[in-house]
C-alpha cells in the first residue's frame, strides 16, 4: 500500500479509545469546516439565540434605549458569527464529551479521526 491509500482507509475509532487518546497526541483530527458550520448551528441553536437578543435589541433600540438596544444588536451578531467561526473546535468538544455526538460526526463526514504517524 502507499501513502495514499493508507490516507483514503479510515478505519473506526470508538469512542473510549478517541476520548483517552486526544489528549497524548495519538489521533490526528480533520474537521470540515463546510460541515460543521451548519451542524453546529442547528445544535446549538444559535439562529434562535442570536434572533432573539437581536429582536429585544430592535425593540429597546425603537423605544428610545438606543445604546443598550444597538449593544444587544451587536452581541446576537456577534454570539452567531463567533459560533460559526469556531465551529470546527466546538465539533472537536462536543464529540469529546458525548458518544452520540462523536457516532453522528464521524458517521455523516464532518469530523475525521485518524491516527497519528
Amino acid at each position: 500500500m502507499t501513502g495514499s491509500d493508507d490516507d483514503a482507509f479510515v478505519p473506526f475509532v470508538a469512542h473510549a479509545e478517541f476520548r483517552d487518546g486526544l489528549p497524548r497526541g495519538d489521533f490526528r483530527i480533520v474537521v470540515n469546516p463546510a460541515l460543521a458550520r451548519p451542524y453546529v448551528a442547528r445544535r446549538t441553536h444559535v439562529k434562535l439565540l442570536a434572533a432573539s437578543v437581536i429582536g429585544a435589541g430592535a425593540l429597546l433600540a425603537l423605544n428610545g434605549q438606543a445604546v443598550p438596544g444597538l449593544l444587544l444588536v451587536a452581541l446576537g451578531i456577534g454570539a452567531n458569527r463567533l459560533v460559526r467561526h469556531q465551529a470546527g473546535r466546538i465539533v472537536l468538544h462536543l464529540a469529546l464529551k458525548d458518544a452520540t455526538v462523536y457516532a453522528e460526526v464521524t458517521t455523516n463526514g464532518v469530523m475525521e479521526v485518524r491516527r497519528a504517524a
